[in-house]
């Protein structure tokens, strides 16, 4: 039975005051605070760990930064494990929850359509598959240890007991919860979380879909631009394909070895089937950040014939949805002697409840990651003709069905039925009930069967449904020693799809790995009609041999920053959307301009170039505003802040303020405006001008309040990278239909200048609301403001944790300088609100002439123990642009080190 708000409102306050005690505020006092440490790791001493065949060291700096020193893989891995759980158990027991669909078993009915709609998928399935039948004996061997080292530490902790102050709040709720053994499918199902939130361009299929409810093909396209080639270029020059081998055209010397071995239908497909589906996607967890096109990352390598120390520089920092604890865990992981029974000595980024390294640096080798935007996933429309059966060429096809039971805490087990077609597409439009949801109205291709009135279904198709061997490749990664072990390695890292940079001692270079569909009809870029078989995809992917790749180029550098990787004369369509590349090309810019000016790029260059805010588009945008006649001079105060503005968007300029403020209001006002409900932002109201009767264009029009539905984090117009080229495409056409709208005396307006003059005006008064009269105390700060949200337990709206719980774990607000497009990347939804929704996640910088001069900073701190002094110990300094140092070799690590827990034989 549902729970009464009385209830629900007690459970509230009695989690309140366990957590008020627990964490020794008001009058917790001495017995607060004991009981918070008591769930704190021991990092000195020597503790007991089955299974070990001997002691490994564990050594961690002031950070909580654990370096692992093991005499065998084995017992690294184990080792791994155990301090991982150490640190973050709470974390990675949610985060297997999620990816196998059972967050209900923890937090009660609030989860069941999420886990409905990731059984359906079956993230928990693939990567059982992928343990079963793809991963090595080898990697399943470190598997298997680090699960091991998981459940010696749950030993010591069961059912969670003194495990985390999160334990305390689930039980008060959900008091019979009581922690699984550590499985090694629980790890490789984490993979299938990382290539959810960068699989692609999924979310642009629906956007394209709804937005054709009121736009044709040429104005979709308008907002769709194609990309800037001869403007922002792309990672490598395109080469060739012959037959399934690339060759690269940017001056790159031979590496020695290589490894081996929408329609026109879609365009008018149902709102209410793709809105249900975005409000289901809306409603995943997003540990990672939110998915799709806007959240990217930068890398870049540049060759030692242009550094100051005489060997390559590698810089990455990839961009993801903020939290707490943070998303990346650091760690080192050392063999004490190399052999062939301990091959390991790799220091870097990892996930919590994955083992190895996902992004670091060996003694031989570094590597960085961004996401390459591969279009990877594609919707397909489905004539379903009974409960188990879909159409496909004229003929009934056999849905392939299983069953699911999703168990509630609290509540009562419910049971979905999943639908899968022969190609392995799950109908996810069943996701939240057995019967299939869909819309009323049907794709209108000539050759559309007829919906009847079932309506269709959507499938999915996505790679990372297919099992893979990406955890081999982490591995592989971890142990390379030159450019062809790396591509070895790539050549397993199936998705998500990455661009993969690389650096030695003596050379650079880059790979594109992952794998990727090639279609047959169609281009990915609008939900297909599924039953044409001529729209499904071939049965082998791009070969990895005709990949893109770039070694040793003769600019000496390589920038990859998600803008596009070859032109489109490459053979095969990796996707059509890329980002547009601005951050890419000041990168490049800055690059070029410092060989120019310093003839050397030193590891400070590289550091500050990560903090580049340098809004591009302001450079266009601003003499366009500072020509317009503002006769008011309440808006004309603010637009002068605009002439000396140097385009920087730092935390303490109120030029950026305003600048912001004008961008988005122009948004609203081109875009926004005209664009469709179930893309605009919830609670986003406009009064618009309305036909009593839109079949006949002469009626009478009224002014009506229309307010978006849309999560305000996927709501569109977004401000990112693709609005800028949109914009910046329009502005050559000063009397666009794009530059009508609504003014705020409710009247219609035409042309840009009057449609900019209308966003200053709107801009000031917008930043007065918010920030004052006085323009003096503007700041883009003020605005533009970072909190950091401990994530595990949900929203206030649908999770254990009430809003004042929250604020006791969360941390923030922060006051961050940078933009969505810039290459500091706090990026915010213009659609929204000026609040940071995704960030540089973490940042490092790797130094190939001496790797203990390395640097690095994570978002967060080491450990999950909110109130822990690592939980958030490195936010300040990341803040500030500041890298902590990066001890590798023993003697720097030994120096470096504060506390020291050697695990010893059980």
């Amino acid at each position: 039975m549902p729970r009464s708000k009385k209830f629900r409102r007690a459970r509230l306050i009695v989690m309140m005051l366990v957590v008020l005690l627990v964490a020794g505020v008001g009058y917790g006092g001495y017995r607060g605070v004991t009981a918070v440490r008591a769930s704190f790791p021991e990092v000195d001493g020597t503790v007991k760990v089955a299974g070990l065949s001997a002691p490994v060291d564990v050594k961690r700096d002031a950070n909580g930064i654990p370096q692992l020193y093991a005499d065998t893989s084995e017992d690294m891995f184990r080792a791994q494990g155990y301090v991982q759980a150490q640190d973050r158990f709470w974390e990675m027991d949610v985060r297997r929850h999620i990816t196998a669909g059972r967050l209900s078993e923890m937090f009660g009915d609030s989860q069941v359509d999420t886990d409905a709609f990731i059984r359906t998928m079956g993230w928990r399935q693939v990567a059982q598959k992928e343990y079963d039948t793809k991963l090595s004996p080898e990697a399943k061997k470190y598997l298997q240890a680090y699960s091991d080292g998981v459940n010696a530490w749950l030993r010591e902790h069961p059912g969670g007991e003194k495990a985390s102050l999160e334990y305390a709040l689930l039980g008060v709720v959900n008091s019979g919860y009581k922690p699984e053994q550590w499985n090694p499918v629980d790890s490789v199902a984490w993979l299938k979380a990382m290539a959810w939130n960068l699989s692609g361009n999924l979310q642009e299929e629906i956007d394209r879909s709804l937005l054709a409810q009121d736009f044709g093909p040429d104005k979709i396209a308008e907002l769709y631009p194609d990309y800037p080639y001869s403007r922002n270029g792309t990672i490598v020059k395109t080469g060739t394909v012959n037959g399934d081998a690339y060759r690269p055209a940017d001056g790159s010397s031979q590496p020695g070895t290589t490894p081996g071995g929408g329609t026109a239908q879609g365009a008018a497909t149902t709102k209410a089937l793709l809105q249900g589906l975005t409000d289901r996607i809306d409603a995943m967890p997003q540990l990672l950040g939110r998915p799709g096109q806007g959240i990217g990352s930068n890398s870049w390598v540049v060759a030692g014939s242009h550094t100051t120390t005489g060997k390559p520089l590698l810089a990455n920092d990839p961009h993801l949805g903020p939290g707490l604890p943070s998303v990346w865990y650091q760690m080192g992981l050392h063999c004490r002697t190399a052999s062939p029974a301990c091959q390991f000595d790799v220091s870097g980024f990892t996930f919590a409840g994955m083992p190895g390294v996902v992004i670091g640096h060996n003694k031989d080798i570094a590597w960085g990651f961004t996401n390459l935007g591969a279009d990877v996933t594609d919707l397909y429309l489905e004539k379903v003709t009974g409960p188990d059966t879909y159409q496909v060429d004229g003929k009934d096809e056999k849905f392939d069905l299983r069953k699911e039971t999703i168990k509630v805490a609290g509540g009562e087990d419910r049971t979905i039925t999943v639908r899968t077609t022969r190609t392995g597409a799950p109908l996810i439009s069943d996701q939240s009930t057995e019967q299939q949801n869909v819309g009323k109205y049907a794709p209108n291709g000539s050759s559309a069967p007829d919906r009847g009135t079932g309506g269709y279904g959507v499938a999915l198709q996505w790679t990372a449904l297919s099992p893979g061997k990406t955890m081999d490749a982490v591995f592989e990664l971890d142990k390379a020693r030159n450019w062809d072990d790396f591509r070895a390695a790539a050549k397993d890292f199936a998705v998500p799809a990455q661009n993969l940079i690389y650096a030695d001692a003596k050379n650079i270079g880059y790979q594109a790995p992952g794998v990727i569909p090639v279609r047959g009809k169609g281009d990915g870029s609008m939900p297909a009609p599924g039953w044409d078989s001529s729209y499904q995809w071939k049965p082998d992917p791009v070969p990895f041999t005709a990949l893109p790749y770039s070694f040793n180029p003769a600019v000496g550098y390589i920038v990859t920053a998600n803008q596009a990787v070859v032109d489109p004369s490459y053979k095969y369509t990796l996707t059509k959307d890329w980002e547009y590349g601005t951050r890419a090309k000041e990168i490049t810019d800055q690059i070029e301009g410092l060989l120019k000016n310093n003839g050397k790029i030193s590891p400070d260059d590289m550091q500050t170039l990560q903090l580049d805010n340098t809004s591009i588009m302001a450079k266009t945008l601003v003499p366009l505003l500072l020509k317009q006649q503002i006769d008011d001079p309440y808006v004309r105060e603010a637009q002068d802040l605009l002439k000396d503005w140097n385009f920087h968007q730092d935390a303490d300029s109120a030029a950026a303020a305003y600048y912001n403020g004008v961008w988005r209001n122009l948004l609203g006002l081109a875009f926004g405006q005209k664009f469709p409900v179930d893309i605009r932002a919830k609670d986003s109201c406009l009064l618009v001008r309305q036909q009593d009767d839109p079949t006949k264009p002469d009626s009478s029009t009224k002014i009506v309040t229309q307010c978006g539905t849309r999560d305000p984090g996927k709501a569109q117009p977004d401000g990112g990278d693709r609005w800028t080229e949109v914009v910046r495409t329009q502005l050559d056409k000063p009397d666009s239909s794009w530059w009508t709208y609504i003014d705020s005396d409710h009247k219609e307006q035409k042309g840009l200048d009057n449609l900019l003059k209308e966003a200053m005006k709107n801009a000031r008064q917008d930043l007065t609301s918010q920030l004052g009269k006085d323009i003096s105390t503007w700041s883009w700060g003020r605005l533009h403001k970072l909190e950091l949200r401990e994530q595990t337990l949900g929203t206030d709206d649908s999770s254990i944790a009430s809003g004042v719980v929250h604020k006791l774990l969360n941390r923030g607000p922060y006051r961050l300088s940078g933009g969505s497009a810039a290459v500091d990347a706090a990026g915010w939804n213009a659609a929204a609100g000026y609040q940071v929704d995704w960030i540089p996640s973490m940042r490092m910088v790797v130094d190939l002439n001496d790797l203990d001069s390395s640097r690095w900073v994570n978002v967060g701190g080491a450990s999950g123990h909110a109130f822990h002094q690592n939980y958030n110990d490195q936010t300040d300094l990341w803040l500030k642009g500041k890298l902590l140092t990066w001890a590798y070799t023993p003697d720097a690590v030994e120096k470096a080190t504060k506390h020291k827990l050697v695990l010893t034989t059980g």
